[in-house]
């Protein structure tokens, strides 16, 4: 008697097997029945890339090869006509010959993200739209870009403009514009008005408020953008300077690079280098820091005329110099890769590559625009003045107000403070918790100082005999000079020389204190105080001109239609304490 027996699961099969490239082999040999070989549970040996019979354990003496099939089930949970899982869409596109655009000059979207709805399209460029924003190429790529309200402000190394976001501009027939809501996340691009641009240092932008500022190295230039359009701020004083300074910051590509011995031979499957910590000597430098991101190169001979640098690969991770004595350690991010004993001929180089850079950020506590031109970043050279200059700009007088000591990777405000970066350290500016830390950067104490000039009646030769200042303890003058003279033709070597007269170093009142070895009583050989105000004679310190009859400490000040002035905080009143200047004066006779 027939009957009906119902099926409960309608399966498909898909037998795959996965296949290593070093079992290729395998694939190439023709499939034929083996022998009946026994092997544990008393089953027969399937042929090589065949399925094992089912219920066989995993026997120890069959290759991992023959384990390598795979059974898909391609309808959900097996049953009959539900549905088959596919492969789904592709996420991208297959072009037969594939070829990268570089458009320096465009801007592109994606999709749109929205957390409360859990859309996220941010991965979405879709080819079918128009996503892409060009700005004009002949004003050069663009380095930055800035959103402000509903405008994106667009950096080119030629120029600034700004894109329209979520809006567009329309034309009227009577030549005005309005803006219309669009589709499109870009509209156009629209310059402002100048001929500036960021060159290629987007290191340089810093925004407070409404304002943004920046250099244009190209221009010799630093440029404030804000509602009244691009203003050339470098100009207010300070036009020369920065037309020299700017001019020196270059594109090209340069390499610090320091030499070093090994202390102890290398393994190659290694990460490790331990150097001779005296032998770590700079190449053109003065300084010798093995910083991390430095990549590592070796020399197995240097002793040959023309010793060649194989590149290892890698870069620095992390420097120890204190774990063993004389001996600092080098870790790399892969293994040195070769082998190497000790020797006075096999030298390591580390290299850093490196272009100038310009540093800008915004100090919130005294609202300042600081802007730091490097010759040499931090990582190669951190406290050489002649590589770095730090300048600060005041919008309460539209002027450049100080230049400091310290030489910043990074440098902005946060929640009212001020920080800046030096190589991986970050530090707070302007710490009141800290007792007499002023004048320390970094950790290093530097003086400060003052230069002014004193030019009254400008068109009188004077005799200035006096130095005076109204303010705190322990300020000294390092140098007082009078205007130049005419050049002179030195006849002894026929050539021709600016003099001017000078005084000799002014002590601050404590440092210039001493006793009178007659009297005994105290005296002071710099400033003394008088009614809370400090004052000095000064003493000539010229060098002897020809025709002089008296000169030297001889004669009382010096001769000039101006004096130049520096005065500076000393090292021991109070060193790193409140020290302030209020005025300065100088007492003078006409000179007949």
């Amino acid at each position: 008697m027939a009957t009906v027996i119902e099926v409960d699961w309608f399966n498909t099969y898909l037998l795959k097997k996965q296949v290593d490239d070093s079992l290729s082999s395998d694939l190439e040999l023709p499939i034929s029945i083996p022998d009946s070989t026994n092997v544990p549970g008393g089953l027969l040996t399937p042929p090589n890339g065949y399925p094992l019979s089912p219920g066989v354990a995993y026997p120890g003496n069959l290759s991992d090869s023959d384990f390598q099939w795979y059974v898909e089930e391609s309808r959900i949970r097996g049953g009959y006509n539900n549905l088959a899982t596919d492969k789904g869409v592709k996420a991208y596109v297959n072009e037969p010959e594939p070829q990268q655009q570089y458009r320096f000059n465009s801007l592109i979207y994606s999709g749109v993200y929205n957390s409360r709805t859990g859309v996220n399209d941010t991965n979405v460029f879709s080819v079918a739209e128009d996503l892409v924003r060009s700005a004009d190429p002949q004003n050069g790529s663009i380095q930055k870009t800035y959103a402000e309200d509903t405008n994106l402000i667009v950096f080119q190394e030629d120029k600034v403009s700004r894109a329209l976001i979520d809006k567009d501009t329309i034309y009227t027939t009577e030549g005005g514009t309005q803006t219309q809501a669009g589709q499109k996340v870009l509209g156009q691009i629209v310059p402002y008005k100048g001929e500036y641009g960021i060159s290629t240092n987007p290191e340089s932008f810093t925004v407070y408020g409404y304002r943004k500022y920046f250099a244009d190295r190209d221009r010799n230039a630093v440029i404030r953008l804000s509602n009244d359009g691009l203003t050339e701020i470098s100009s207010y004083g300070m036009q020369d300077y920065f037309r020299d300074e700017l001019a020196l910051m270059t594109t090209t590509n340069q390499n610090y690079i320091v030499n070093a011995s090994l202390s102890d031979a290398t393994v190659a499957a290694n990460c490790k280098i331990q150097l001779t910590t005296s032998s770590i000597i700079a190449d053109g430098f003065e300084i010798s820091n093995i910083t991390p991101g430095m990549i590592c190169s070796y020399c197995a001979d240097t002793s040959v005329s023309s010793p060649v640098f194989v590149n290892l690969g890698g870069y620095i991770t992390q420097i120890d110099k204190t774990s063993v004595s004389g001996k600092t350690i080098v870790y790399m991010s892969a293994n040195i890769g070769v082998a190497q004993s000790t020797g006075d001929d096999v030298k390591f180089r580390f290299s850093y590559p490196y272009t100038t850079k310009v540093i800008g950020g915004w100090d919130i506590h005294n609202k300042n625009y600081i802007i730091s031109l490097q010759k040499t970043p931090t990582q190669v050279d951190q406290y050489d003045t002649s590589t770095y200059s730090t300048i600060s700009f005041d919008e309460s007088i539209n002027g450049w107000v100080s230049f400091a000591t310290y030489k910043p990777t990074l440098m902005n405000s946060l929640k009212n403070n001020f920080y800046s970066f030096t190589n991986s350290d970050l530090y707070e500016h302007y710490d009141e918790t800290t007792e007499n830390n002023r004048g320390f950067y970094y950790g290093i104490y530097e003086p400060s100082n003052v230069t002014f000039v004193f030019n009254q009646a400008p068109s009188l030769v004077k005799v200035f005999k006096t130095a005076e200042y109204e303010g705190s303890n322990g300020w000294e003058i390092t140098s007082f000079v009078s205007s130049f003279t005419e050049p002179n033709l030195n006849i002894s070597n026929n050539s021709y020389s600016n003099d001017q007269d000078t005084t000799a170093f002014i002590k601050s009142y404590d440092e210039g204190l001493y006793t009178d070895s007659v009297t005994g009583q105290p005296q002071r050989a710099g400033f003394n105080r008088k009614e809370n105000k400090y004052m000095a004679s000064l003493v000539s310190n010229t060098p002897v001109q020809p025709g002089e009859i008296r000169f030297g400490s001889d004669v009382t000040g010096i001769k000039g239609y101006f004096a130049t002035v520096t005065i500076e905080t000393d090292d021991t009143t109070q060193r790193g304490g409140v020290k302030e200047l209020w005025a300065s004066s100088t007492e003078y006779i006409k000179s007949y």
